[in-house]
């Protein structure tokens, strides 16, 4: 059986790992959590998912931008910001999903818009 480690060179595994966590730092910074989705996603979920679009975004370029200055480590670059973005969207539109699915109460609550006068 082949070395893995060997045949990627040993600092692969660090590079996707840094990778993959400045994708879940960037989209938790720009978030609230998945659960904050799920609990208020009938009051927030439209704001909390442009957040998360924003995020993924902003992951991205960070992970694109080392991947060009590091062509030696791309692959585990890409692949680790790859993985980690389609992971956190993956909660977080579950998360809004199920939450417009809920029938519990939200942990927020907003008064109905008074009309404006003209």
């Amino acid at each position: 059986m082949a070395d893995l480690a060997s045949s990627t060179g040993d600092k692969s595994g660090v590079a996707f790992l840094v990778s993959a966590g400045i994708m879940y730092e960037i989209i938790a910074a720009a978030c609230s959590s998945p659960q904050t989705t799920e609990l208020n996603a009938r009051a927030r979920s439209e704001t909390l998912m442009k957040w998360v679009t924003i995020g993924v975004a902003t992951g991205a370029g960070f992970v694109g931008y080392a991947a060009w200055i590091d062509p030696a480590h791309r692959r585990e670059i890409l692949s680790g910001g790859l993985v980690a973005g389609a992971i956190m969207t993956a909660y977080y539109v579950h998360a809004k999903h199920a939450g417009l699915a809920s029938a519990e109460p939200p942990t927020e609550v907003y008064p109905a818009p008074q009309p404006q006068g003209y």
